[in-house]
């Protein structure tokens, strides 16, 4: 059984402000106060129910074989800062060797938001790391192929992710955007995003936080449905996720 704590509220992160008894507020944008349209949530709920149920087999066998090539739990949790600033649980499949520490990650993040280009340094890759050791051998095949992120249909359907928006972040990189990157949280994180289809692993940070932006100001259901076509060429082997 899959245990899932409930979502929690940031208090303090640049750009977000907090009052007693009231949600953080992101700083105004075109689109802020406005998670999604009933139809967005509409197609979210549809689309994520159906996809749990006809991959359900799969995800079976694949968090399986997780729990059998290394030791550890078939998911993996991390708390993720969402729409206005709220705090969740995002879900994955564990595609790294257990206890696993994120300094190799954290210091390489840093380095791009601060305008240094690690990669230089490894490969090519956004937030991957070249010869990354933590990487299980089928992670790299989950990874490859985004796989590991249809655990992340569970928080949709909960409400706490879209199948479109911007990459969900984690707490310490957020203090360190700049002010007018906390637009993005003026709409939802979702399992595929602008970022993804328009270079993915290609892109500096940078880059890929404007995207965020410039999706959160142009959002619309037509483009969540051009980004859900564009998304499954876009993270085949043979495309940006290479």
């Amino acid at each position: 059984m899959i245990h899932l704590h409930g979502a929690r509220r940031s208090t303090a992160f640049p750009g977000l402000t907090h009052h007693a008894g009231t949600r953080p507020q992101v700083l105004a944008g075109p689109l802020a106060g406005r998670p999604g349209g009933p139809v967005t949530r509409g197609i979210d709920i549809v689309v994520s129910a159906v996809l749990l149920v006809l991959l359900g087999p799969l995800m079976l066998v694949i968090a399986g074989l997780v729990r059998a090539t290394s030791p550890g739990p078939a998911l993996f949790r991390q708390v993720r800062v969402g729409y206005q600033g709220h705090e969740f649980v995002m879900l994955k499949f564990r595609s790294m060797y257990a206890s696993c520490g994120d300094e190799v990650h954290r210091d390489f993040v840093v380095r791009m938001l601060q305008g240094g280009d690690p990669r230089r340094d490894c490969d090519d890759r956004l937030y991957k790391l070249g010869g990354d050791r933590r990487v299980t051998p089928l992670g790299r095949i989950l990874r490859s192929t985004s796989v590991d992120e249809l655990p992340q249909l569970v928080n949709v359907l909960r409400g706490e992710m879209a199948l479109v928006g911007p990459r969900p972040a984690l707490a310490w990189e957020v203090k360190l955007y700049q002010p007018h990157h906390h637009e993005r949280f003026s709409v939802k994180p979702g399992i595929t995003g602008l970022w993804q289809v328009s270079g993915r692993s290609r892109l500096t940070m940078t880059q890929a936080l404007e995207l965020d932006v410039e999706y959160a100001r142009r959002r619309s259901v037509l483009l969540d449905l051009r980004i859900l076509l564009k998304t499954l060429p876009a993270v085949l082997p043979s495309g940006a996720a290479r």
